[in-house]
């Protein structure tokens, strides 16, 4: 933390309305948001409602919770990532105020219905997911056209297919057809996989010069460019097959490659001691549960002994939520003002959300005995107990006045 803050904050601790700043940047309203929903959603389902929700009927609960999960958490860090990243990526000014609670608000109506499987309010939730989606969508266009760059086009690819999924996911649960929501589900899913190997390769390098060279005055590291797109260029290829309807076969060795690509970023966070560093381990786990868990999405195709439901847990919920908290981790300390260096909260966060991801996959791929308890809740207490620890950790810099505009 700089000197400035940290002499504010120990005279003159913040006083300021909390609203106000949390929408001074997207990553302050919407990392929260995130947290909560990503810690508490699963909890609750597990924990409180035994894997039923109070309100579903004719949906099975499964599609409840891929949808909010895929949808709703995963969509929350999307609007923050790329609400901060965006700014700064094309030297603009950054969206605040009333433009991120329109976005907080449409996300908010979806989650409702999410909440407690509310089926009435499903062509609602439709909406509101599409609503917020296009309105990111717009955002990048608009910043792409204004600026002249070529930058945001891999996102802006990828949200757009993203906008196609969860049109079918929605539209899907709304009209009650399982087997397409099914099917929608995973590729949905599959697409944020894509969109993770975006945000990587753009997180990794500043990361890797920023531990290397603290100064920043050289640039130690710069990966070969076809590298930086290799992960989700063989995604999209693997999406291609998928729908395309090559055989389970062929699109289980496409899923095998593009799992391979990952496994390639994880190499790139060997630089020595410094590997050791949270944001650097961080993110080498995250390449490495999206890289394995696609292997074994791809093994299971091929007849290795386990189904594609915790092979996709382990890509889906393991590399994107690794790579969450660590994004949630790198861009709290950046854009509050903040040296890189995680405390003891933020590392065992990563820890615990590392150890929900192992044991929701592990058991079910035969691979580690179940855990003692109900199914899934010890997974989902390791899982919810890192995003909160992340948030208690980072939650006063948050609402600080003294780090806004610091990123």
């Amino acid at each position: 933390m700089s000197d400035r803050i940290l002499a504010k904050r120990l005279t003159d601790p913040p006083a300021a309305p909390i609203l106000p700043v949390l929408s001074d940047e997207g990553f302050r309203l919407f990392f929260p948001l995130a947290a909560l929903h990503i810690a508490l959603w699963p909890f609750l389902w597990v924990a409180l409602w035994s894997l039923r929700l109070p309100f579903a009927v004719a949906l099975p609960q499964g599609l409840w919770h891929g949808s909010e999960m895929i949808l709703g958490a995963w969509g929350a860090v999307l609007i923050g990532f790329m609400t901060t990243a965006a700014p700064e990526w094309t030297d603009t000014k950054r969206l605040q105020g009333r433009a991120l609670w329109r976005l907080a608000a449409l996300w908010g109506v979806a989650r409702l219905a999410g909440l407690f499987g509310i089926e009435p309010m499903l062509w609602l939730s439709l909406l509101a997911d599409l609503g917020w989606m296009v309105l990111l969508l717009g955002y990048l266009l608009r910043l792409t056209v204004q600026r002249r760059t070529d930058r945001l086009l891999p996102f802006i690819g990828w949200i757009a297919a993203l906008i196609a999924g969860a049109a079918v996911v929605r539209f899907g649960m709304a009209s009650g057809q399982v087997e397409l929501v099914q099917r929608a589900l995973v590729l949905t899913g599959l697409i944020f996989m894509g969109i993770l190997g975006l945000a990587i390769s753009r997180i990794a390098v500043p990361v890797a010069n920023h531990v290397l060279d603290p100064s920043e005055e050289t640039v130690p590291f710069r990966p070969h460019p076809g590298r930086m797109n290799l992960a989700p260029g063989l995604v999209a290829v693997a999406l291609a097959g998928e729908l395309s309807g090559l055989s389970t076969a062929v699109t289980g060795w496409l899923w095998i490659a593009a799992g391979a690509a990952f496994m390639d970023r994880v190499g790139e966070g060997f630089l020595g001691r410094a590997s050791f560093r949270t944001e650097v381990l961080s993110l080498m786990a995250s390449a490495g549960f999206a890289g394995l868990g696609l292997i074994a999405l791809g093994a299971s195709r091929l007849g290795a002994p386990w189904s594609e439901v915790p092979a996709l847990h382990l890509a889906v919920m393991g590399g994107i939520g690794m790579g969450v908290i660590s994004v949630f981790a790198i861009v709290g300390k950046f854009h509050t003002g903040q040296k890189l260096g995680q405390g003891p909260l933020t590392r065992l966060a990563c820890i615990c959300v590392a150890a929900g991801v192992l044991l929701r996959t592990l058991p079910e791929m035969g691979l580690m005995p179940w855990p003692p308890g109900p199914d899934y809740l010890l997974a989902s207490l390791f899982w919810a107990a890192g995003y909160l620890l992340w948030l208690v950790d980072t939650w006063r810099d948050l609402i600080d006045p003294e780090t806004m505009g610091s990123g």
